[in-house]
């Protein structure tokens, strides 16, 4: 047996203690490396992390920049607002403190709907809007209950206000709270902080980098639950541009009044420079209520009606521009060589090979030039001319007029029509053109298809007799207008025309101006959207009064004023109103626009007078049918969409497809225009 001698055993320990020295000295070293490394390496960012538990930064949004009028009043701008929002992620008892709510700010049945379901959509981040426009009363009181309430956030700061509601929709659009996937897809903190808003509709969402600013932001001092101890410095928020359109807001509300109960649009232009004074689209919706947070019950009103509502008919409204072409095609025919005092005898029908082309006036007018041709809107006239000249001589003249035309303007969505030739139909339809299409096209159906900013270029073009190029923002440079390929003589000769259409027995009499020294001059239309049997016309076609609203003919009207020496043109567009109610037509409602623009205190008189006999202006009137539509519903509606902005969108969408697919007619001079004196 080994025996362990006092050196060996000495030996061993010194070689452990050695080891276990060395594993200490290193374990040593790497503390106090690390902590070396935490207090001067790291110091910034834990001293940022503790200052983070005690300090919290919050952004500010900033105020949104106004849009304002030519002369500086505000269609767009921000008003002082007191509102309460949730943030998911921080809340402890959903149900206990949506009861707490809904006691301290009395709301309703609907709108704590709405706030469960926007309470589910949203991710943890997001905010959601619990009420806003609070009275004080009511802010102080959840102010001074927040610490019972986790995740409930009052917020005094600006709310989006548009003085025209509905009278501006369409040209503004809105603003609403961001998406969770556009905080997805820009991780900007700014969308997801409390009372901030962007663009979502019209000039609000083409001008958002304009328009939103720079966010301020707010320190406070917290304890570690959360609790406000105080403010500490903030920096304020930079307020965004104001915008200054080329608007008219005075003719802008006054348009929109005086298209009363019509689904419509209009546009007046400026003749000098292609200014655009209105652009009003009519019905629409209150972008007010869209910034605030629409209803279920808005929003089945709105995405139900059969007038469209959501859809901009100024820019996405697609129509057959009927008669209101003649003055366009009568420019076209003579830069193609045929004489102005050239006469078709008119008898109300024109054999063509195996058809038989009408008039709309069955008896016929007789032997016509072309300026008495376009006063009394003849067919045959026009059949005839673009007949021997064909519909491809015609069609430069239509696009050099701004039909088919796409303009630069700050808008997401344009639809911009089709004018035709036999080049566009064999690339299109892999079709011949015939000489049944150049007939249809002559009255302005066909294919031929226009928006009502187009017509009022047209007219505008006409007026000026230079291409001018429409503007809506004022700081935009005003582009080049070089005349059209046309003598002054012709112009001179289609603008007496259009005089005589309102002036000197035509069928526009009842758009005759009556202030004194002004003339207007300007050409009605009619467009048909449904086919006419041979057995309905046997037995008599009805009337457009007998007919559902979607079957009615379109009203038209391009115009210009004074007729001597034009200062503003314009052009109206009425979805199927079948000139079934006269001071609800194109001539009246475009006589009072123009009155407007010459004789304010004539305009509202007769406005006044008119506007009783369709249910007052379109306030009083969609208050009523909000309060109808309401009292009608047996069930609560469905929620209102996530993403509203894209819903509506898609509404306006199907809508303008139906209505371009209903209104392309390839035997429309089969049957003639529909003209109404």
């Amino acid at each position: 047996m080994a025996r362990i001698t006092e050196a060996a055993q000495a030996y061993s320990f010194s070689r452990r203690a050695l080891v276990l020295g060395g594993i200490q000295g290193a374990a040593a070293l790497v503390l106090a490396g690390r902590m070396t490394w935490l207090a001067v390496f790291e110091n910034e960012r834990y001293r940022l992390t503790a200052e983070s538990n005690r300090v919290r930064l919050t952004l500010t949004p900033p105020r949104r920049g106004w849009i304002v009028d030519r002369s500086g009043i505000p269609i767009a701008n921000n008003r002082t607002a007191f509102r309460v929002d949730m943030i998911p992620d921080r809340m402890e008892d959903k149900e206990k403190t949506l009861g707490m709510l809904q006691q301290i700010l009395s709301l309703s049945e609907e709108e704590m709907s709405r706030i469960r379901t926007d309470l589910k959509r949203a991710a943890g981040f997001q905010p959601v809007q619990v009420s806003d426009n609070l009275d004080w009363e009511r802010f102080a009181a959840v102010s001074v209950r927040v610490p019972e309430m986790p995740g409930v956030q009052p917020t005094r700061g600006f709310s989006r206000n548009y003085p025209l509601a509905a009278g501006v929709a369409h040209l503004v659009g809105y603003v609403g709270t961001a998406s969770a996937e556009q905080y997805q897809k820009e991780k900007d903190p700014l969308l997801v902080a409390p009372g901030f808003k962007l663009g979502k509709d019209g000039l609000e969402k083409t001008l958002e980098d304009r328009l939103r600013g720079t966010p301020g932001a707010k320190r406070v001092e917290v304890t570690a639950h959360g609790r406000l101890v105080k403010e500490l410095a903030t920096r304020p928020d930079q307020p965004g541009e104001t915008v200054k359109l080329t608007i008219d807001a005075l003719l802008q509300e006054y348009v929109a009044r005086r298209l009363g109960t019509n689904s419509g649009s209009a546009v007046v232009i400026d003749v000098s420079n292609g200014d655009i004074l209105a652009m009003v689209s009519m019905p629409a919706y209150d972008p007010n209520s869209f910034s605030d947070g629409i209803s279920r019950n808005e929003w089945k009103m709105l995405s139900e009606d059969d007038h469209v509502p959501l859809m901009n008919k100024v820019l996405q409204g697609l129509y057959p521009p009927g008669s209101t072409v003649k003055p366009m095609n009568g420019l076209a025919l003579m830069h193609a060589g045929v004489d102005p005092n050239a006469r078709v005898v008119c008898s109300g029908a024109l054999r063509v090979g195996n058809g038989v082309f009408h008039c709309h006036k069955r008896g016929g007018h007789g032997a016509l030039d072309l300026k008495h041709a376009i006063m009394q809107s003849c067919d045959i006239y026009f059949y005839e001319m673009v007949r021997r000249v064909g519909y491809d001589a015609v069609a430069p003249m239509a696009r050099a007029l701004g039909l088919g035309q796409k303009f630069d303007l700050p808008f997401s969505t344009q639809r911009f029509g089709t004018v035709p030739d036999s080049a566009w139909k064999l690339k299109r339809y892999k079709q011949q053109w015939t000489v049944a299409d150049s007939l249809n096209a002559s009255i302005g159906q066909g294919y031929v298809l226009a928006n009502p900013l187009q017509l009022a270029v047209m007219a505008s073009r006409l007026a000026s007799g230079r291409q001018l190029v429409p503007r809506l923002l004022a700081d935009a440079p005003h582009q080049d207008a070089p005349p059209l390929a046309s003598t002054p003589e012709q112009l001179a000769i289609i603008r007496d025309a259009m005089f005589g259409v309102i002036n000197s027995g035509g069928t526009g009499g009842a758009a005759r101006i009556q202030v004194p020294g002004i003339t207007l001059a300007g050409k009605t239309g009619t467009a048909q959207v449904r086919r006419i049997t041979m057995a309905e016309r046997a037995s008599g076609v009805l009337k457009n009064a007998s007919l559902p609203f979607k079957l009615r003919d379109h009203a038209l009207l391009v115009c210009f004023a004074p007729a001597e020496n034009p200062k503003y043109a314009a052009g109206i567009v009425l979805e199927h109103n079948g000139h079934t109610i006269r001071n609800l037509d194109t001539p009246m409602i475009g006589r009072d626009i123009m009155t407007f623009l010459f004789d304010r205190k004539r305009a509202m008189e007769s406005l006044h007078r008119e506007e009783p006999t369709w249910g007052g202006d379109y306030r009083t009137r969609m208050a009523e049918q909000a309060k109808a539509f309401k009292a009608a519903q047996s069930a609560p509606p469905p929620e209102a969409p996530e993403d509203a902005a894209e819903a509506a969108s898609t509404v306006a969408s199907e809508a303008a497809n139906a209505t371009t697919s209903n209104t392309i007619d390839s035997s429309a001079a089969e049957r003639g225009s529909v003209e109404a004196d």
